[in-house]
């Protein structure tokens, strides 16, 4: 019911709303935790990253729900994984072209979006369903939620495992590594996901900001 509701939404902030916070794809709904965790050893990295997931997910969301009447729904699927690769490619040239040194350090990453389940997810649950312009602010909300965890993430692993900030020494002190660990990133990730859960229950009662209604 509720994704029925915002495919037939014409509010256009609260579905960039939904994707950023209630429908939040690593702090709500869970999904392409390893990707992320992989990306955000540094700020810099995971900024980048989440620049490039946006670009992705605003575009497959497009494209999708331009030529969802010709999509036969027996193979939408791989239809919609080869969309997905062809603007993953895209945004890998583009990095390649215009950011070198960011592209030296996370180019196999980037190849990783095609993977990722959270635009996949998009593609079916609301692109496939819904005219172009609602399924574009749904792309710039689920991406721009994907982005914000990424800072998120990074910014705490890169200044307690580094002491530093997009490459700034800030703290000098030993720095504590296991943070730079995925195990880092995975403790990182729950703790973050454990306060946004917090103050979706402490301030909304468990269903306002977060939460697709379940935690």
């Amino acid at each position: 019911m509720e994704i029925q509701a915002q495919q037939k939404s014409t509010n256009y902030w609260s579905l960039v709303l939904i994707g950023l916070f209630k429908e939040n794809a690593i702090f709500r709904l869970a999904i392409s935790l390893c990707p992320a965790i992989a990306v955000t050893t540094g700020l810099k990295t995971g900024t980048l990253m989440g620049i490039a997931v946006v670009f992705v997910t605003v575009m497959v969301n497009v494209t999708i729900s331009a030529i969802r009447a010709f999509i036969s729904p027996r193979i939408r699927i791989p239809i919609f994984m080869l969309i997905i690769s062809g603007w993953v490619t895209v945004a890998d040239l583009l990095m390649a072209a215009f950011a070198r040194d960011a592209y030296k350090q996370m180019g196999l990453y980037i190849q990783l979006i095609v993977a990722f389940a959270s635009i996949l997810t998009r593609a079916e649950v609301f692109a496939s369903k819904s005219k172009v312009v609602p399924s574009f602010f749904d792309g710039i909300g689920s991406g721009a939620g994907f982005m914000f965890a990424l800072i998120c993430i990074s910014f705490f692993r890169e200044l307690i495992g580094k002491g530093s900030l997009w490459g700034f020494d800030i703290i000098h002190a030993r720095p504590l590594l296991i943070m730079l660990l995925p195990a880092g990133g995975f403790i990182t990730t729950g703790l973050l996901m454990g306060f946004f859960n917090w103050i979706d229950i402490r301030f909304y009662g468990g269903k306002g900001a977060g939460g697709a209604g379940g935690h």
